[in-house]
């Protein structure tokens, strides 16, 4: 999936196949078949006729049943995809995640949107129907994705898990990171380009904003000769260029 944003960066996202979404689905299955099982011992456990209490009424506890499946079958994706940033426990598994087209993080309605016509995608019950769709476009989209504008990705493995939430400041502490780096061969074109990234990367994923930052730090760095750092996200490394540079201009 080829991104053009705004920071004139072809940002390429890898599409998830088939293969990883069946298997991230699979797993979240047997999450969804291990809570009804347990939810059905105890509603049978509650719910058993007792000497000073009739048993409940067949249609009524059927009714109960049916809610709570369709909750836990349907739910538990738009639940999770929500809360979790496009993932679920399988996909968080698999290391895949749902994005909009644009690369922005979904929201719950995009969430709720994708999942109910997982009902279609689903029939005849093996996801033929969703299968044959992803197979018949090339980011593997079902109908629920085309209904919600979305796709599912595969994350790049980063060798850190940090997450830079400010423009400047979380760099402070880090300025020795740029010891020996030509800072002055900064130009306003590259600033630009920088704040851009740094002004809207909130509104993008994590994985997206991390490919953008470690583009923006590969166009950089051989100009800029600053020294390998594998120990420190490009996001900050990146705030630190920019906090420099804008202060030698001031």
């Amino acid at each position: 999936l080829t991104i053009n944003t705004p920071e004139m960066i072809p940002l390429e996202l890898p599409v998830a196949g088939i293969g990883s979404r069946f298997l991230a689905l699979a797993l979240d299955t047997l999450i969804q078949i291990a809570v009804v099982a347990v939810a059905g011992i105890l509603l049978t456990v509650l719910f058993r006729p007792q000497p000073t209490r009739p048993a409940p009424a067949p249609t009524w506890a059927a009714a109960v049943l049916a809610l709570f499946y369709f909750l836990v079958i349907f739910a538990y994706f738009a639940f999770f995809e929500a809360v979790w940033n496009g993932q679920t426990p399988g996909k968080r598994f698999m290391r895949l995640r749902v994005v909009k087209e644009s690369g922005r993080p979904v929201h719950a309605m995009d969430s709720i949107a994708r999942n109910l016509l997982r009902i279609v995608d689903s029939i005849p019950g093996i996801y033929a129907v969703g299968v044959i769709c992803a197979l018949l476009n090339r980011h593997a989209r079902r109908l629920g994705d085309y209904v919600a504008g979305t796709v599912v990705v595969r994350e790049t493995v980063w060798p850190w898990e940090q997450s830079v939430h400010r423009i400047y400041g979380e760099g402070e502490a880090n300025r020795s990171s740029l010891a020996g780096a030509s800072l002055a061969r900064v130009t306003p074109e590259d600033l630009k380009l920088i704040e851009t990234f740094l002004l809207r990367r909130d509104q993008l994923s994590v994985n997206v904003r991390r490919e953008i930052a470690g583009q923006i730090l590969d166009r950089l760095g051989s100009k800029l000769d600053l020294p390998a750092r594998d120990d420190m996200p490009p996001e900050m490394l990146i705030e630190n260029i920019a906090a420099e540079a804008r202060k030698s201009r001031n």
